[in-house]
């Protein structure tokens, strides 16, 4: 198949999130791997000419496949301060050293640089004013801290 013109992909910044997290609830080693759930606390959220709150209850189901690697789902949702909510689906892998995962494992602050923290997020909402997110994709990167993780998505158009 001959391409007559390159397809082109555009990440457009679509919101910086601050989530705060309570501390690990080990499950314990399964046979695919170790398992814990982290609390959602709380948290904020703001975009191009908006801002919302993470709403406390969801959570970050977590599976450490490897000294080096975990995988990640949170669900959350955000609430703007219009009112309009918006449900965040995340899937991200986190990959470092062993002695880097170790530490954040034990909920111990680390360097950003030296860790690959990387994620899907799949956007929904009812809102008019926000719709236009229930069709899009988007990806983002993040970084964790002892009591929250920070991130950036990225609408892909």
């Amino acid at each position: 198949m001959e391409r007559t013109s390159p397809i082109s992909l555009r990440l457009n910044h679509f919101a910086d999130l601050s989530v705060q997290v309570a501390a690990p609830t080990e499950v314990g080693i399964t046979p695919a791997g170790r398992r814990r759930m982290i609390a959602i606390t709380g948290g904020e959220a703001s975009g191009h000419g908006w801002s919302a709150r993470v709403l406390p209850g969801g959570a970050d189901y977590q599976l450490i496949v490897s000294d080096t690697r975990a995988e990640l789902e949170a669900h959350y949702l955000l609430e703007t301060d219009g009112g309009d909510r918006i449900y965040v689906r995340n899937h991200a892998i986190r990959v470092a050293a062993a002695e880097v995962t170790g530490a954040i494992a034990r909920g111990e602050p680390v360097d950003p640089a030296q860790v690959y923290f990387r994620c899907v997020p799949t956007l929904q909402t009812a809102s008019r004013a926000l719709h236009w997110i229930n069709d899009r994709l988007f990806a983002g990167a993040g970084e964790r801290r002892p009591d929250r993780v920070v991130m950036s998505f990225y609408a892909m158009d």
